[in-house]
């Protein structure tokens, strides 16, 4: 190990100077424009600072080039535009057959072949795992997709006449995966026009001839609020407007979806993207096993559910008795019961009767619900009944990817996950999202460090720290033990009361108060609290956050989905002895929270990428509006990495 010495404390006066001496060199570096963009390593850029960087990358980025090395990891800057030349199929192989892909300019196909020979090597750890990171909206899906086009190229073109049969079926599978899952899990926001509303980490499985047998995917924190609620100028999930806008008359008329007609949950629907083609996601699900008969079942509930929506209550002139349907909802409900073959007699009532059991004696009383209950539950409805379709769809593309472990040695893992995010408003998506990219953060901080340790090893170099930024704090204030924002969220749960959202800032703030990464804005009438991330400070909203993390499901809800006729909603919700039962074991079932569930997915995906050799792709959007070849330094979320703030 090389030696570690402790940077001595400078005096102010010859730190000043030092700050002087560095402007300079800036200013230096800076001056000399024509060469900038030759800078294939942001390592090789001095001095070092976000100034340098971004003007290097920028430079690079007039003239067409978007892929810059930096250290260990690779920058890729997103042009917002159609670039063929840079993924055609003889770019890959021209970088599979190359006998040193590192000196080849830049690229994704370089992380990707050196991932592909270091399986082929076997030396420890053989296993590998590709990061996709960055904000929303800056390339992270499209990244990904290419990766996955590379190795099912490359993997194919190594594979005998014998075996290629079964390659190239595995590799149009996967490569099929994706339309499917991005039609049923992204949805256009205000950062971006496809993006990711769920995590997943994608393993492509090679057997000892590295040729690509199998694959699997792994899915955590399906945003399934979208379902029934999206912000303003915000769509829902891109399935939603490809049923509407790509139906034939016929479907049209079997799924009760007339042209023009206007539905709440499809919000900002006279925009057209390239995300509304319905033929590519049926022909994608088709080839990956789900026939025409059992497609067709899934679009009439993605109908029933776009009818739910369109259920609108009236305030009860009467606490004891039900609210009504509006007069112009009576017909949705009616519609809705069709779809998704429930009586609507028990759809109503289900929407309008809360169960209530009570006492030693677990006696059974009905309460009439308030119109807000009526809507609440129709969204939980409409939230419970997508998860369980998205979570069947995993599994049938898993199903039709996957193979015995027999089978395959090694596998090469990419992970795409939802970008840093920070909006008008933030809630407990948003707050479990930024703490997946803390935890990533650390990953690459930790990854990062040892690999320059081990490089001044090897020339035997002494070196020393100097300070730089540690997001541990954070992650302590988000998930920390004894006490962090995680464990009062459960336990405003399991105390099983109306939350107060006024009473629970107090909580955090008393609670938290001595972590400098968590304040408050004061400016602000709602409740809230500001965490300090690595990437910047974002405000959560307190209200909702409680009732969020609990996710309650009514079992009348759960009973009117057991009850349905339709075939794929029995397997969804199937009918069990246990489920046939009173609701006692509702009172004593312990609560799992989402946080709980989140964080276990994320625990087990972190054991994963350990157990691997890690590579970063930073994606980086160089202007807020997604315009094509324009970079606005002042709007870029520059990655705040080590190669920034540790000395060499």
């Amino acid at each position: 190990m090389p030696k570690q010495m402790n940077g001595p404390k400078r005096d102010p006066a010859i730190q000043n100077e030092l700050n002087d001496s560095l402007k300079e060199e800036v200013k230096a570096f800076l001056s000399d424009d024509d060469k900038l963009h030759l800078f294939d390593d942001l390592t090789k850029v001095n001095p070092v600072n976000t100034a340098t960087v971004l003007k290097c990358l920028q430079a690079r980025y007039t003239v067409d080039v978007f892929y810059t090395n930096a250290g260990c990891s690779l920058v890729a800057v997103n042009p917002f535009q159609p670039v063929c030349r840079l993924y055609s199929s003889e770019l890959m192989n021209e970088y599979h057959a190359a006998l040193r892909p590192q000196e080849l300019k830049p690229h994704i196909f370089t992380v990707a072949e050196q991932t592909y020979r270091n399986v082929g090597s076997q030396i420890e750890p053989i296993n590998q795992s590709i990061i996709v990171s960055g904000e929303s909206g800056a390339g992270k899906t499209w990244t990904s997709r290419c990766l996955m086009k590379f190795y099912a190229t490359v993997a194919a073109s190594s594979a005998s006449p014998k075996s290629n049969e079964t390659v190239e079926r595995i590799e149009k599978r996967v490569l099929d995966s994706n339309p499917v899952m991005e039609a049923f899990g992204n949805a256009c926001t205000l950062r971006n026009n496809n993006s990711s509303r769920f995590g997943k980490y994608i393993q492509l499985q090679l057997n000892r001839s590295q040729h690509l047998t199998s694959a699997s995917i792994q899915t955590f924190l399906l945003e399934k609020t979208r379902v029934a609620y999206q912000a303003p100028h915000e769509r829902n999930f891109h399935i939603f407007y490809q049923i509407t806008k790509g139906a034939t008359k016929d479907e049209r008329l079997e799924w009760n979806l007339p042209e023009g007609a206007n539905f709440f949950w499809l919000p900002n629907s006279e925009r057209t993207l390239e995300e509304d083609c319905f033929e590519v996601t049926r022909e994608a699900m088709f080839h990956l096993g789900i026939d025409s008969s059992t497609q067709n079942n899934i679009f009439k509930i993605l109908a029933g559910l776009l009818h739910l929506g369109n259920i609108q209550f009236s305030d009860s002139v009467d606490e004891s008795q039900p609210c009504e349907p509006e007069d112009n909802a009576k017909g949705f409900v009616e519609t809705t019961a069709n779809l998704l073959k429930v009586s609507v007699e028990e759809l109503l009532e289900t929407l309008r009767i809360r169960t209530i059991t009570a006492g030693k004696q677990q006696h059974v009383f009905k309460k009439p619900c308030s119109r807000r209950e009526c809507e609440t539950r129709r969204d939980c409805l409409a939230k419970v009944l997508y998860a369980k379709l998205f979570d069947w769809l995993v599994s049938v593309i898993n199903g039709s990817i996957c193979a015995d472990s027999p089978v395959w040695t090694n596998f090469i893992g990419l992970l795409d996950v939802y970008g840093f995010e920070s909006f008008p408003e933030n809630n407990l998506e948003q707050l479990c999202i930024n703490y997946a990219n803390e935890k990533l953060q650390q990953h690459f901080v930790a990854h990062y460090l040892k690999a320059q340790q081990e490089d001044y090893a090897a020339e035997g170099l002494e070196w020393s720290f100097i300070n730089y930024q540690d997001n541990q704090s954070c992650l302590d204030l988000i998930e920390g033990s004894p006490v962090s924002i995680f464990s009062l969220l459960n336990e405003e749960c399991r105390l099983n009361r109306s939350s107060n959202a006024s009473q629970f800032q107090t909580r955090i703030e008393n609670a938290l108060s001595p972590n400098q990464c968590i304040s408050r804005d004061k400016f602000s009438k709602k409740p809230n609290f500001v965490v300090s991330h690595y990437a910047g400070k974002v405000c959560y909203q307190v209200e909702g956050m409680v009732e969020k993390n609990k996710d309650p499901v009514p079992l009348e809800l759960l009973q009117l989905l057991k009850n349905s006729q339709d075939c794929l909603l029995q397997k969804f919700f199937p009918m069990t002895e246990k489920s046939q039962n009173d609701t006692k074991t509702q009172n004593r079932t312990t609560v799992v929270t989402v946080v709980s569930k989140f964080k276990g997915s994320l625990e087990s995906l972190m054991q994963i990428l350990h157990s691997t050799a890690p590579h970063y792709i930073r994606c980086i959007k160089p202007n807020a509006d997604c315009k094509a070849m324009t970079f606005k330094k002042e709007e870029v979320m520059l990655p705040r990495c080590p190669y920034l703030s540790i000395a060499y």
